[in-house]
C-alpha cells in the first residue's frame, strides 16, 4: 500500500480500537497530556450492518466450542461493550502463580497482579460498577452474612464478588466527553493495516490505514501506538506485520498461540439444607445502588495443592428449555426469547442462545406452566422486564426464588494455556483461522472441583449436589455443552523475554521500543482472565 503525503495524520499518540480499553486510554492520555495529539482509529461506523468485512474473513474451525465471529466482538465506537452484560470481576491471585496443571504456562507474576491495585479505581470508574471493592468481607452489611444457612468459608469462598455495570455502552457514554477533548480526535471506518518497520532504536513511525467504504488509504505518523483492537484483530495486525519484529530476527513463537477462554456451563443441581428465605440467591445491592453476587470460589492455597484450574460457580436457574421446571416465569421468558425478532431485541446473540440453547423444545408443556401460574407467570417478568429495560442501572439478569431452596450451578473455568490453541493467517495472509479446543485436563478439572463443592457443603451440613448426568457421561457432557469465543485471552502473551511471549510487563511488543499494547493495566469487564490477557 502507498499513502500520499498531503493525507498523512499527524499525532503524539495513535490507539486502535475503541472499545474500553481504547478509549479509556485515549481519554486519560489526553487528560494528562493536554499539550499532546491523540488520534483514535476504530473500524466501525455509525449505521454499519451486523455484518463486516473482518468477521466475514475469519474461519472457526470449532463451532461446537466457539461462538461465531459476529458473536463475539462489535465493531463500532465502543467496541464490544455495545452487547456487554455488565459483568465485572477481578483478577485472582492464583492466576499469577505458575502450576503444574498449566504445564508451566503462566508467564506473567505476581508484582503484576499487585500493580493492578494502582489502577482498579479509576479503572472501576469508568465501567460504573461502583467502588473497586471484590469482597463482601470488606462491606459491613455484608461481612458476617453466607450465601446459604450453616455455610464456612475454607477451602471453599462466597465472599468473592462480581459488580455489576450499568451496563454502561462506552460508545455512549464517552462520546461527548471524547468529543469535548480538543486534543483527541476520532476516525470511523479505518481498518489498521501495515506499520513501518522499526528504525535501529525500535521506533516506529507509521501506519497505515485504510476506508473501509472506498479503500483509500492514509498514512498516521504518531510517537506511539497503542493496539486496542480485542484477541482476534489485535492478533491479525501483528500476524500481518512480520517487520515489526526485524530487530528480533524472527517473529515471536508465541503470537498467536496459547488462545484460552472458559468452560461453562451446567451440570448439577444444589440441593440447600436450612430455610430457603435466607438463601442469598439473587443479587445483593451495595449502598449506592450496584448490583452485586456471591460466586462460589476456591482458595489459592487448595487449588495450588490439588493441582485444579481456577474455577467460579454461581447459583443459577434450572434450563429453561426444560419445562419439567414447572416455573411459568421462567417459561413464559423461553418462549418469548424462541419468538422470532422478539427475541433478538431482548438479548445479544450469545445470551440468547445461553437460555435457549437453540432449542424448540416442550412449546405446549411451557404454555401451561404459565396458565397454571398466573398471574405470576405474568406479573414476574413484567417486573423483571421494567428493572432491566427502563431503569438507568438495569437489572443485570434473571435468578429466581427456589421454595425448595435448590439451584442449577453455572460453573465457569479457568483453560489451560495450549500451543494448539491458536490463531494463524490462512494462505492469502488475511483471513484469520481460528483453532480452538478443550482438553481432557480442563474438563476432568471442572469435574473434580464440583466433587470438592459436594464435599465442602456436606461437610458442614448445609447442602448437597445432584447431577444431571452419569459419572461416565460428564466429561463428554462438558465438552459438549461448553462454548466461549467471547472471552478471549492468550494469543499475544506477556513474558520477561521474547522466546516465551509478545510484550514484555509494560506491554511493549518485543523488538520495538514505541509500539504499545495496553490492555492488561486495567481489570476487565466480563471475564476474570486466567493467565496472560495480552
Amino acid at each position: 500500500m502507498k499513502s500520499e503525503d498531503s493525507d498523512k495524520k499527524l499525532c503524539d499518540l495513535c490507539v486502535i480500537g475503541s472499545g474500553p480499553v481504547g478509549i479509556i486510554v485515549a481519554l486519560e492520555y489526553a487528560r494528562l497530556n493536554p499539550e499532546k495529539k491523540i488520534l483514535l482509529v476504530e473500524y466501525g461506523y455509525k449505521d454499519q450492518g451486523f455484518e463486516n468485512g473482518l468477521d466475514s474473513s475469519i474461519i472457526n474451525m470449532n463451532p461446537v466450542n466457539h461462538h461465531s465471529p459476529p458473536e463475539c466482538t462489535n465493531k463500532g465506537l465502543g467496541g464490544s461493550t455495545a452487547t456487554w452484560g455488565g459483568r465485572c470481576v477481578m483478577y485472582d491471585e492464583v492466576d499469577f502463580i505458575d502450576r503444574p496443571i498449566i504445564k508451566n504456562g503462566c508467564t506473567w507474576d505476581i508484582d503484576l497482579f499487585n500493580e493492578v491495585n494502582n489502577y482498579i479505581n479509576t479503572a472501576a470508574g469508568y465501567f460504573e460498577c461502583g467502588c473497586a471493592n471484590f469482597s463482601l468481607h470488606n462491606i459491613p452489611k455484608f461481612k458476617n452474612k453466607r450465601i446459604v444457612e450453616n455455610f464456612a468459608e475454607g477451602v471453599v469462598t462466597d465472599s468473592v464478588l462480581e459488580r455489576w455495570s450499568m451496563p454502561t455502552r462506552f460508545g455512549k457514554r464517552y462520546k461527548k466527553e471524547i468529543a469535548a477533548c480538543s486534543n483527541l480526535s476520532v476516525i470511523e471506518a479505518f481498518e489498521a493495516r501495515d506499520f513501518s518497520p522499526p528504525d535501529a532504536n525500535g521506533n516506529i513511525s507509521t501506519l497505515l490505514v485504510r476506508n473501509v467504504k472506498d479503500k483509500s488509504v492514509i498514512g498516521i505518523e504518531s510517537k506511539f501506538f497503542v493496539l486496542a483492537a480485542g484477541a482476534q484483530e489485535t492478533t491479525r495486525i501483528l500476524l500481518r506485520n512480520p517487520q515489526l519484529f526485524k530487530l528480533l530476527g524472527n517473529v515471536p513463537d508465541a503470537l498467536g498461540k496459547y488462545y484460552q477462554g472458559h468452560l461453562s456451563g451446567k451440570i448439577s443441581t444444589v440441593r440447600f439444607e436450612g430455610d430457603p428465605e435466607k438463601t442469598e440467591f439473587g443479587f445483593l445491592r451495595d449502598d449506592d445502588g450496584t448490583y452485586l453476587r456471591r460466586r462460589f470460589q476456591f482458595s489459592t492455597d487448595f487449588l495450588v495443592k490439588s493441582n485444579l484450574l481456577n474455577t467460579a460457580i454461581w447459583l443459577d436457574n434450572p434450563l429453561y428449555y426444560d419445562p419439567g421446571h414447572g416455573s411459568g416465569a421462567m417459561s413464559f421468558i423461553y418462549l418469548a426469547m424462541i419468538t422470532p425478532v422478539l427475541g433478538k431485541k431482548l438479548a445479544p446473540p450469545s445470551i440468547a442462545e445461553s437460555i435457549t440453547k437453540r432449542k424448540i423444545n416442550g412449546v405446549r408443556k411451557h404454555v401451561w406452566n404459565v396458565v397454571k401460574d398466573l398471574p405470576g407467570s405474568l406479573l414476574t417478568p413484567a417486573y423483571i422486564f421494567y428493572k432491566r429495560y427502563c431503569l438507568k442501572r438495569k437489572l443485570p439478569g434473571v435468578f429466581l426464588y427456589s421454595a425448595d431452596n435448590s439451584y442449577a450451578l453455572h460453573f465457569h473455568a479457568e483453560q489451560i494455556p495450549d500451543a494448539d490453541n491458536r490463531m494463524v493467517l490462512d494462505a492469502d495472509g488475511e483471513t484469520l483461522v481460528i483453532h480452538y479446543n478443550l482438553s481432557d485436563e480442563d474438563v476432568n478439572s471442572v469435574i473434580r472441583i464440583h466433587h470438592e463443592l459436594d464435599s465442602w457443603l456436606r461437610k458442614f451440613n448445609c447442602g448437597e449436589l445432584e447431577y444431571w448426568f452419569k459419572g461416565e457421561e460428564l466429561a463428554a457432557a462438558i465438552k459438549l455443552m461448553s462454548k466461549d469465543g467471547i472471552h478471549q485471552s492468550g494469543t499475544t502473551r506477556i513474558a520477561d523475554t521474547p522466546d516465551k511471549g509478545v510484550v514484555d510487563k509494560n506491554l511493549k511488543v518485543w523488538g520495538t521500543q514505541t509500539f504499545m499494547y495496553a490492555a492488561v493495566r486495567f481489570f476487565q469487564p466480563q471475564v476474570r482472565p486466567t493467565q496472560p490477557f495480552i
